[in-house]
């Protein structure tokens, strides 16, 4: 229990500090939101309205330090204020529509993937002479190597233009209302095959080799010997004995992913005008949207720490010593 408190107040120092840092950001570029919406007016609007402006936004007057008390008060409680870019709707409400689908492409591609990678990876630990173990990840590290945008783009123009197979833009056929219907999850479902696939083919090759070289110096273990010669099955000496234990390393590796997968699901959703955080994201840095800005980077910041923390809970359940 000690262990893991420490760990919480780590992470909660860490996403203090974060925050600051996503705070100071923003009012250490040059201008604001309200200046870049007064210079694409480009001069049809008066300048003396800026300050009423500013206060219709909910821009603060005071100095920084009351700023930062005011921040940190709207990121515990939620209230982040209007977005400058689809004013007066609240930034709150413009992240919580497109969340779902940056959390449904980013945790999906990364669960499928996961899922892939792990199975061959320690397959081909345990038939390394054999085809997948001396074919499949070479093949997968020279794939690995091209960057999401690179992927996304090759897959957008092969079966979503040149074969005209799979859909490439939004999360569903717009002319249907969202609706719990077989119907709608099957659209959905069609729109998010090159998006994820795109993400899963890049991300694929690194859960390949962590598995294989944590399964490689787990089957050279003295209970692995054993239990290959109490003539048990090797499927079950593969999964049982020497998976369970070269995972532990794999569970640090998919709290790092998450940050990597939120990452790779905004260039993707670009590329395939996918309606998640990477589209608004893209939307709010061109018009200086610093309250929507934030809030983004915010939500990237705390998956990311709390997906660690998850990670050293795993950790301890799946290893007990490392709590004592």
């Amino acid at each position: 229990m000690a262990f893991l408190f420490r760990r919480f107040i780590f992470y909660f120092c860490a996403f203090l500090i974060a925050i600051t840092f996503n705070f100071m950001l923003p009012r250490l570029m040059p201008g604001d939101p309200v200046e870049a919406l007064f210079a694409a007016a480009q001069g049809k609007m008066d300048p003396a309205q800026m300050d009423a402006v500013r206060e219709m936004y909910g821009f603060l007057d005071g100095n920084v330090f009351e700023q930062y008390l005011a921040y940190i008060k709207s990121v515990f409680t939620l209230d982040l204020g209007p977005s400058v870019l689809m004013f007066p709707i609240s930034v709150s409400e413009v992240v919580g529509n497109a969340l779902p689908w940056t959390l449904f492409l980013a945790l999906g591609s990364l669960i499928v993937a996961l899922i892939i990678g792990v199975s061959i990876g320690t397959y081909a630990s345990y038939r390394r002479t054999g085809f997948v173990g001396q074919v499949v990840p070479p093949v997968l590290a020279f794939i690995s190597n091209f960057p999401y945008v690179v992927t996304a783009l090759f897959l957008f123009y092969l079966f979503g233009i040149k074969w005209d197979m799979l859909p490439i833009a939004y999360t569903y056929n717009p002319s249907l209302d969202p609706a719990f219907t077989l119907e709608f999850i099957s659209s959905v479902l069609k729109h998010a095959i090159l998006p994820v696939g795109s993400m899963v083919v890049v991300g694929i090759a690194a859960w390949v080799f962590n598995m294989r070289n944590a399964m490689i110096n787990v089957l050279g273990e003295d209970y692995v010997t054993m239990a290959e010669a109490k003539g048990l099955s090797s499927t079950r000496v593969m999964y049982r004995y020497a998976g369970r234990n070269a995972i532990l390393p794999v569970a640090t590796a998919v709290a790092m992913a998450i940050g990597f997968s939120f990452a790779g699901s905004i260039m993707t959703e670009v590329v395939f005008n996918y309606q998640g955080l990477g589209n608004i994201l893209l939307k709010g840095i061109v018009a200086r949207d610093y309250p929507l800005i934030q809030a983004i980077l915010l939500i990237l910041v705390t998956a990311v720490l709390t997906a660690n923390f998850i990670a050293d809970l795993l950790y301890v359940w799946l290893d007990p010593r490392i709590a004592n």
